[in-house]
């Protein structure tokens, strides 16, 4: 059965890099020695792995390394580091919830 593998590199500019592949060992190779010039990751060399997930499915694959392109550098950085609290205090809608970082106005008594 085929696998696919979704992936973030961590570029030596500090960016992060995500992509999705059936042939993870080869496409790092490739992302190490430059072989695509037109890469966003030719330039940012070298490169470090420090995420991957496998999937069975390849539109599951697909959807997932959409969805984390999507996100900000925080939430990436949560899921690279396995924060969960973290990755879900980063989903949230703040235009509906508000920002985590806003102190909410004391209402003691007085």
């Amino acid at each position: 059965m085929k696998v696919f593998c979704v992936y973030i590199l961590k570029c030596n500019d500090g960016s992060y890099y995500t992509g999705m592949t059936s042939r993870i060992e080869q496409r790092l190779k490739e992302h190490h020695t430059g072989k695509f010039r037109e890469c966003y990751t030719f330039r940012r060399r070298p490169l470090k792995l420090v995420y991957h997930q496998e999937f069975q499915d390849f539109d599951q694959a697909m959807w997932f390394e959409k969805k984390i392109k999507g996100w900000s550098r925080k939430k990436k950085q949560a899921l690279i580091e396995e924060r969960w609290d973290d990755l879900i205090k980063f989903s949230k809608n703040y235009a509906e919830y508000g920002s985590p970082t806003v102190m909410e106005p004391s209402t003691g008594s007085g």
